[in-house]
């Protein structure tokens, strides 16, 4: 079993920060750039971590003040379905791209690993930050 990510300490009452954040989404994803890549799929591991603007009412109680973690999921899934990505850093650009444009969200990390690239290795990938304008 691979070690999971830790939740990074993204929450701040002092600066009205929330962070949402989706856990080991595991996807088959067309991605790579070596012949046998392209011919079929393969599994990667997705740790999404969003500080996103705490303005919510608890007494509201509605969807619509918070981020959804279930539309960051589906977003996610639909960018990778889309096709065949050479690199596992332009899947990530796009999911951060993506997930920056829902209004609240100030930055993402976006963590992506390929699980079944090496026999002695877990996992292999990238992890990039990117801010909002």
């Amino acid at each position: 079993m691979s070690p999971k990510v830790v939740p990074l300490k993204i929450a701040s009452a002092r600066e009205n920060v929330r962070h949402v954040f989706v856990r080991d989404l595991v996807v088959e994803a067309r991605i790579g750039i070596y012949r046998h890549e392209k011919k079929s799929a393969q599994r990667i591991r997705i740790n999404l971590d969003l500080s996103v603007v705490d303005d919510y009412l608890a007494d509201a109680d509605n969807v619509d003040q918070v981020v959804c973690y279930e539309q960051v999921v589906v977003e996610t899934k639909e960018i990778i379905a889309l096709g065949h990505i050479n690199l596992v850093e332009t899947l990530a650009e796009r999911i951060a791209e993506q997930i920056l444009a829902m209004p609240k969200v100030l930055s993402v990390r976006v963590r992506i690993e390929k699980l079944d690239v090496l026999p002695d290795v877990g996992s292999v990938g990238i992890e990039i930050e990117r801010a909002a304008n």
